[in-house]
């Protein structure tokens, strides 16, 4: 029987080095409630700040910061007691009255606004007893998008743009086979798109003519003219009594309803959001410089949007792929707690300015105002019924870690079984490295329930980002890339840039550090190099990927990590095609970043049938954990990352010596007050740093989640020296 290691080490007979390491595998979980802690909080109650009576004359209740307190339970003893993990959210708050005796008074105050489930270092919640996981939600990216269909009496493609926030009013603008273009707000009727052009300030047909004159330019189609001729409104008045009419039908339509209204929708912050972001993908696609604090609408947006739907009828540019994952976002935890969290905070704010008109100046406090009952209520709904938080599947490590790293496209503001059709659920190009082909439910879901990639991680805007190593075929003679042009080989004669005559270097040389240093002084410009590739890893999200050729990590390189051929197999968006070594700018880290951490720890896995592939990894997560425990003799390298990161074993936070492998619990510890059949032994651990013991509680003989046994079984001997990150006991299922 093969011995329990410490360290998890195996012997690998790969032939391509492991270039990067396998980061924290559940960081996306723990990173995102972290943002929604620190960011995410602060940027709801910036949201509902100031809260001022109805008639915005009496009171003014502002929010300042707030802080988390400690649990009052630890961990083990929620679980023993079916309790929920929380902790105390406390808010410091100012008051202002400006009416009755005490006008100008300011009261500053702590609110308590109650106790909030609280992440474990595992990546889960404890709730009511039992651990749950939320599952980050795969959902299209707040932004615009343009698509085409083919118009069937003449043949040609109409294009159509549909403007998607964060919240507020969706906006679509459509083609006729006509030239008219028209607008649909909010999925309400028709409106020529000149309505909307003349109600946001611009009154004369000239005057519009004038703004897209440089684009709607096609003698043959005339999309302004057309849709002139359509409008019925003449100056900026009448066409917002058009839009009122078309987007309330049954209200009377006076201008300053409809100048309201118009305001409401798309310019007002608390009604209509893009996000940040919707703000990025906006810039991004239509080329604006705008500030990406601003996440309402302005009117060059509107005018940009029309004139690139002009552009793209014209023949320049191309439509948007819907399933291309820079058009699709995740969603993790912190976000789904923010939305959720926000309508708590609509709910408070209107029972605040309720209680605030029937109130006493002299009394009023900022806790009589507060009712924190309905931000309470919406967190318990959201981890007690929403589709995204699950009771974890706790059968083995495996199972529990791959869990935490689900993408689910179903939920709320996602799509539905029924509707998803082939298209969705289908294994896209830009899924390399991002999402796992393989791993993936057969049955009713296939395809909407993802896993994420091995190395993939999830950027600040929620776009799945993939790792590469950079290759460089032209690198600039500067003091920064100085370091790194010393060794590399000439591709072509180098000469001073001045007079083109000195020559600095001829083809085939390997430039030494003199070279170098001559080089830079001359300042050569771009040397032309042997294409080599880096140790520099650079982390790409869909859309960037797009722009370059990618190489695939099993290229051959020699040992000063040139290529050995002139040509390669390379792939570029959906093409996978032999390119020049030359043209290559980056290159895959590893064969494994394409799967899921299910799928690589399938040995062998290339041999295998994609279905079988897909059973297995599957089926590894239902296997039950044994009495005895073994590791497999054939392994991918995989298995201690994965082991590791379950949350499953003990692992040292720090380096020191192990004092004892059955010590009691601290008696200041919760641990110390259980029952006596309930209380735990534990490692202490004392630190190299001399700072206070440590103490980890090792279970035995738990039930888990789906019934199985979770028993940890201590590996270290006292007096034990460890380093940080030694596994100290066992879990079940790991050897």
């Amino acid at each position: 029987m093969i011995q329990p290691s410490s360290n998890g080490s195996r012997v690998s007979y790969g032939r391509i080095p492991e270039m990067l390491p396998v980061a924290d595998l559940i960081e996306t979980q723990i990173r995102s409630f972290n943002r929604f802690k620190r960011e995410g909080l602060r940027e709801l109650f910036e949201e509902i700040n100031p809260i001022t009576d109805y008639t915005g004359k009496n009171y003014e209740l502002k929010f300042l910061d707030y802080e988390f307190g400690q649990p009052k339970f630890d961990k083990e003893e929620c679980r023993n007691r079916d309790m929920t993990f929380a902790a105390p959210l406390r808010i410091n708050t100012r008051l202002t009255i400006r009416t009755g005796e005490n006008a100008g008074e300011i009261k500053e105050s702590e609110v308590f606004m109650g106790d909030f489930p609280i992440m474990t270092e595992e990546g889960t919640f404890i709730v009511n007893g039992t651990e749950r996981v939320v599952v980050s939600q795969l959902v299209r990216s707040p932004g615009i998008y343009f698509t085409s269909s083919e118009d069937r009496a003449s043949g040609r493609m109409l294009y159509a743009a549909k403007l998607i926030p964060n919240r507020g009013a969706w906006l679509e603008i459509e083609t006729s086979g006509k030239d008219i273009l028209t607008v649909k707000i909010d999925r309400k009727r028709k409106i020529p798109v000149t309505t909307l052009v003349r109600a946001l300030g611009y009154g004369s047909n000239n005057e519009i003519k004038q703004l897209f004159a440089d684009v709607d330019n096609n003698a043959e189609h005339k999309f302004i003219q057309s849709t002139l001729d359509k409008d019925s409104s003449t100056d900026v008045n009448d066409a917002l009594v058009e839009m009122y009419k078309k987007i309330r039908p049954g209200d009377p339509p006076t201008v300053d309803n409809a100048r309201a209204l118009m305001t409401s929708l798309f310019f007002n912050p608390r009604r209509f959001d893009l996000s940040k972001v919707g703000r990025f993908k906006l810039n991004r696609r239509l080329g604006l410089g705008t500030d990406m604090n601003i996440r309402t609408l302005s009117n060059d947006d509107f005018i940009a949007i029309i004139r690139k739907l002009i552009e793209l009828n014209n023949g320049t540019g191309e439509p948007d792929d819907i399933d291309h994952l820079g058009n699709r976002r995740v969603r993790a935890v912190g976000e789904l707690l923010q939305n959720q969290f926000r309508m708590g905070l609509i709910r408070m704010e209107r029972i605040i300015k309720e209680r605030m008109t029937i109130c006493d100046a002299a009394t009023v406090t900022a806790a009589s105002l507060i009712n924190a009952r309905p931000v309470v209520a919406a967190i318990k709904e959201f981890f007690g019924s929403s589709q995204l938080s699950q009771f974890m599947d706790q059968t083995n490590p495996l199972a529990e870690l791959t869990h935490k790293r689900r993408l689910s496209a179903l939920g709320p503001g996602g799509l539905s079984r029924e509707r998803a059709g082939f298209d969705v659920r289908d294994v896209h190009h830009s899924h390399y490295g991002r999402i796992c082909p393989i791993e993936t439910p057969e049955g009713p879901n296939i395809g909407l329930m993802g896993s994420l990639a091995t190395f993939a991680r999830v950027n600040e805007y929620g776009f799945i980002e993939t790792p590469f190593r950079r290759v460089f075929s032209e690198m600039p003679a500067d003091k920064a890339h100085r370091d790194k042009l010393v060794g590399r080989t000439l591709r072509d004669d180098v000469f001073e840039s001045a007079n083109r005559r000195t020559k600095l270097g001829k083809k085939g040389d390997v430039l030494d550090r003199e070279t170098v240093e001559a080089l830079v002084k001359a300042k050569a410009g771009d040397i032309p190099i042997k294409a080599w590739v880096s140790d520099e890893v650079q982390f790409l999200s869909a859309d960037e990927e797009d722009r370059y050729i990618v190489a695939q990590a099993n290229a051959p390189l020699d040992q000063d990590s040139h290529f050995t051929e002139e040509r390669t197999t390379a792939r570029t968006k959906n093409l996978f095609l032999v390119a020049d070594v030359n043209r290559i700018e980056y290159m895959d880290v590893s064969p494994k970043q394409t799967v899921s951490v299910a799928t690589a720890l399938i040995p062998f896995l290339e041999h295998d049938d994609a279905n079988r592939a897909l059973m297995g990894s599957n089926m590894q997560r239902q296997a039950v954990p044994l009495v005895v425990t073994e590791a497999p003799i054939v392994g991918t390298g995989m298995e201690s990352a994965a082991a590791k990161d379950s949350g499953e074993l003990i692992v040292a936070r720090v380096a020191g010596t192990v004092v004892s492998c059955a010590a009691p619990p601290p008696a200041d510890s919760p641990a110390a007050k259980l029952d006596s059949f309930k209380r735990e032994f534990g490692i202490l651990l004392k630190p190299d740093d001399g700072s206070e013991e440590q103490w980890y509680a090792v279970h035995k003989f738990e039930r888990s989640n789906q019934g199985t046994c979770l028993s940890q079984r201590v590996i270290v001997k006292a007096g034990d020296h460890v380093e940080a990150g030694t596994t100290l006991a066992d879990g079940p299922a790991t050897s």
